[in-house]
């Protein structure tokens, strides 16, 4: 039994130091199947976001499902401390480690205690080792435990750096595109026919921001879980709000260079595509359609009163041409709208639409302390006859 004990110990040992080394600190997507932290997202995850349903109100389910990233990093932390811990105590009975104590016994309860105390370098002196290999075993430990607390210390501060840099761009998204953003105000707050230069730099930078989502979600799986400050944001959404309106632009829907276009739209799906991997989803087509043909139409419609948005030849476009730009608009979102819908669905996100049901106010204009502020596009402009005068303040 003893030597079994010791194999086993050891094996767990093995096993914890390598899964933590993958999911800590080698920089690149794990294939094979067998890890613990897999195994650890996929049981309590689930059971997480079963125990949510229980809440009626949507702002307090999300808050709920909010505190599972946060609480699973030292979930995760506290299981490896303890296989770890309950490792050594199995290789110190197998070993039958000769202990400085007043009772001879040598008990499981000892060796698990003197582990513990061990590997959190306490070391309050009540039990020591006496022979070679028990202290072999209790410096090895110590070792570990020394460092595996500094993994913890240095983990989160990396984790929440790449959590905030992952949100600017979806608080940049609030008065580009609204709260929750759609690809329709963001086409009509650009304005690309009046402002050709907008829009193209918003896909430059959108471009980037989906290369750095995709990085920090294959090196930090668990980056994928963490919701966004306001209720109606996520990065999900973002993502998605940038594939609509990118496939919109290459359309023809917008500014009349789409190469940039091009560019976001790859950059964008090769991130959904890759993090449904990451997380083992299998894509599945949105049901209900995200924008059915009578969607379009209405779609179509508000882009051509809003103004500022097609170009003429798009605006003038008849019957025919605008069959064709629905017929090219649902084969690109037969290309990403399947992996969106599967993350959607496996992390309880809501997708966007391609225009609101209604305007709301967007969250910079809402405050506890005024009433709400005009829209973006409302916002009293500054006198140019005072400018002229030479007035400083106006």
């Amino acid at each position: 039994m003893r030597f079994l004990a010791g194999i086993l110990g050891a094996a767990t040992i093995g096993l914890i130091l390598f899964d933590a080394f993958e999911a800590v600190l080698l920089p690149r997507r794990v294939t094979h199947a067998y890890r613990l932290v897999r195994l650890f997202y996929r049981t309590t995850w689930p059971a997480w976001k079963a125990i949510s349903t229980a809440f009626t109100l949507p702002r307090r389910r999300e808050a709920f499902l909010s505190t599972f990233a946060p609480l699973s990093f030292l979930m995760m932390f506290a299981a490896w401390a303890i296989g770890l811990i309950l490792s050594f105590a199995l290789l110190h009975w197998a070993f039958q480690t000769q202990m400085s104590i007043a009772d001879p016994a040598r008990t499981a309860v000892s060796y698990t205690y003197f582990s513990g105390v061990t590997f959190f370098t306490v070391g309050y002196g009540d039990l020591s080792p006496a022979d070679g290999m028990g202290r072999f075993l209790a410096v090895l430990e110590a070792g570990l435990g020394f460092g595996f607390l500094a993994l913890v210390l240095s983990y989160h501060p990396i984790l929440a750096q790449a959590f905030s840099q992952r949100e600017i761009m979806i608080s940049l998204l609030d008065a580009r595109g609204g709260s929750p953003p759609t690809a329709e105000q963001i086409l009509v707050r650009s304005q690309p026919a009046r402002c050709p230069q907008v829009l193209p730099s918003y896909f430059l930078q959108w471009e980037a921001w989906s290369a750095e989502v995709l990085e920090r979600c294959l090196s930090f799986p668990v980056l994928g879980l963490y919701r966004s400050q306001h209720d109606n944001q996520s990065w999900l959404a973002a993502l998605t709000v940038i594939l609509d309106t990118s496939a919109l632009a290459i359309c023809g829907v917008g500014g009349r260079d789409a190469y940039q276009a091009r560019l976001t739209f790859a950059m964008a799906r090769h991130a959904a595509v890759d993090l449904c991997l990451v997380f083992k989803i299998q894509p599945s087509a949105p049901t209900p359609n995200r924008l059915p043909s009578e969607g379009f139409q209405v779609l179509f419609n508000r882009l051509k009163q809003a103004g500022g948005v097609f170009p003429d030849e798009t605006a003038a476009a008849g019957l025919e041409e605008m069959a064709a730009i629905e017929s090219r608009l649902t084969e690109l979102r037969g290309m990403y709208e399947p992996f969106v819908n599967g993350l959607s669905q496996y992390l309880s996100f809501a997708l966007p639409r391609f225009y609101p049901e209604r305007l709301t106010a967007d969250n910079w204009q809402t405050s506890a302390w005024m009433p709400r502020v005009p829209g973006i596009r409302e916002l009293p402009g500054h006198d140019t006859a005072a400018f002229a005068r030479g007035d400083h303040f106006v």
